[in-house]
């Protein structure tokens, strides 16, 4: 009688962790679904870096913009250029322009790109807590990485239930790392300038480029 009620508890226990995975997966499915709908993204975010163990501790802000695959990325006072073919980091401190092939695909790296669906592959699915921010609900889906060579233990992503969007991400290293990015401003479907994601040599006239193929 006890064994044969410890593999029903096993089982209810196994079912309902499969229909909180469903769960989850059916709101990451509605976010990403609702971001292919957009023209373009402009978020503003706040990011912070901790490690107790290292003595770190950086907190910043910055920007990003979206459309398609190409981005501009501004954090700690360096811009990152995506034009689609190319990645520019410019770097005013040491006026060096690094500029090398753009690969979307590089292993368990979240670029700006696909900042916002990259959650498609490569995790599990867990429904976590949910918390109340400024009269938001906000649903935590915490993702595992199935990969064991990745060197993050787990990320957290907070979703606002209503507008399906992501409000911040959570992401914690196996070294104790912990880096947090909260979205401040989410606009879409603005208008860009033409020149949003063109590369401009002339801006930076003193500056050394650096080209890796």
């Amino acid at each position: 009688m006890k064994k044969l009620l410890f593999w029903v508890l096993v089982f209810a226990l196994s079912a309902q962790v499969q229909a909180q995975d469903k769960k989850a997966k059916n709101l990451l499915n509605q976010v990403s679904s609702k971001v292919k709908t957009y023209k373009t993204i402009k978020i503003d975010f706040k990011y912070s870096l901790q490690n107790a163990k290292e003595n770190v501790n950086q907190e910043s802000s910055g920007s990003v913009v979206l459309q398609n695959n190409k981005y501009l990325l501004q954090l700690m006072g360096v811009t990152k250029l995506f034009d689609g073919k190319r990645v520019y980091t410019i770097n005013p401190e040491d006026e060096e322009i690094t500029i090398s092939k753009g690969n979307d695909k590089e292993d368990n790296l979240i670029t700006p790109s696909k900042m916002l669906t990259f959650y498609n592959t490569g995790y599990s699915y867990t429904w976590d807590i949910s918390q109340t921010v400024k009269g938001r609900s906000i649903q935590y889906i915490k993702l595992v990485p199935t990969t064991a060579k990745d060197q993050r233990k787990q990320i957290l992503l907070g979703i606002d239930t209503k507008a399906k969007q992501i409000y911040n991400l959570i992401e914690v290293g196996k070294n104790g790392t912990k880096t947090t990015l909260t979205v401040v401003s989410f606009k879409t479907n603005q208008k860009l300038s033409v020149n949003q994601f063109k590369f401009d040599k002339a801006k930076y006239p003193n500056y050394y480029l650096n080209t890796i193929e």
